[in-house]
């Protein structure tokens, strides 16, 4: 019915973990490949006689035409620069119809600047291009400067090494869900940072790419099942913004994910009138929805929307084609 997935690719043993070849250079024309927008899925080609640019998602197809761009290679959908697809190496932006989906990566590449953390000692780190931001384990001072080199880049994630007063320090960066030992928030990746021979682990990367890009499908309100045929949805956009399906009507509001949880604020909702039990199951959605705390990632890839008070609301990804806009 709906797809169960799971949000990373599986990494391999520690001893085997980055083997595979780089990844596409920072200048390589843009070709057939495919990309991450969070939790969407893209993938691209040449079109026509090569000179239109197929973008494949959520089981529509867009052909774009290339358009003159300072920097990369932008396509944009005739008549609709709204819609538009820009890529420089690994990275690319895509919106469609003026809603921008979260930054596009290909396979194990990682956002810039990318930020870890650890705890039990407590240390960050701030990677962006070639040079760590970093502040120390047992230490409190000012983050110091670390010059990087990129000893591997493969499509479960990166290696990075520098020098740091002489001391020999690694970071690496593996795309699998991370769970934080003290707060329970969860990350896109797992990191393991290695200075002078002691090891230190934590997690990283931006949480929403965890939530947005996905349609949701819920399947579960608080342990039962929802009304055939009936449809409850959840999506996260850019800007904070939250939409979906509540059983009748359609809702929107704003959301906001801390360290601390997630809150849904200024909802709204469609006045429309349907079936006794549609408007019932509606109305306990929005109620649930409206006392959200904690959003997760279970062990199927599902959404679980936890309440203070301890219902759960379970969804997975829609596997339909929502047409394109």
């Amino acid at each position: 019915m709906y797809l169960q997935r799971f949000l990373m690719t599986s990494v391999v043993a520690a001893t085997g973990f980055f083997i595979s070849a780089c990844a596409t250079g920072p200048d390589a024309p843009i070709a057939s490949g495919s990309y991450q927008c969070g939790q969407l899925d893209v993938r691209i080609a040449s079109a026509g006689d090569g000179d239109l640019l197929g973008v494949d998602y959520q089981g529509n197809r867009l052909l774009l035409k290339p358009k003159v761009s300072a920097s990369g290679a932008l396509y944009v959908a005739p008549g609709d620069d709204e819609t538009s697809f820009w890529s420089k190496g690994e990275r690319a932006t895509f919106t469609v119809k003026g809603q921008a989906y979260p930054e596009c990566l290909q396979a194990g590449a990682l956002e810039m600047p990318f930020e870890a953390t650890g705890n039990e000692p407590f240390w960050d780190a701030r990677v962006e291009g070639e040079e760590l931001l970093f502040k120390r384990p047992y230490e409190s001072g000012e983050p110091e400067k670390v010059a990087l080199e990129t000893m591997v880049a493969n499509r479960n994630g990166r290696e990075f090494r520098g020098d740091l007063d002489g001391q020999e320090l690694t970071l690496k960066v593996a795309r699998q869900l991370c769970e934080d030992t003290m707060s329970g928030s969860q990350f896109p990746a797992q990191v393991r940072l290695e200075l002078n021979g002691e090891v230190f682990q934590g997690c990283g990367g931006d949480p929403e790419r965890l939530f947005r890009g996905a349609e949701w499908v819920v399947e579960d309100l608080a342990g039962v099942g929802i009304i055939d045929r009936s449809r409850m949805t959840i999506e996260f956009f850019d800007e904070n913004r939250l939409a979906g399906q509540a059983s009748c009507n359609r809702y929107g509001g704003q959301y906001e994910l801390t360290g601390e949880g997630v809150s849904f604020d200024y909802m709204y909702v469609t006045k429309m009138a349907c079936a006794p039990a549609l408007m019932n199951q509606e109305n306990r959605f929005l109620e649930f929805m409206a006392k959200v705390k904690r959003a997760s990632i279970g062990r199927h890839g599902e959404l679980v929307l936890t309440t203070t008070t301890g219902e759960k609301i379970t969804a997975f990804q829609s596997t339909e084609s929502k047409g394109n806009p």
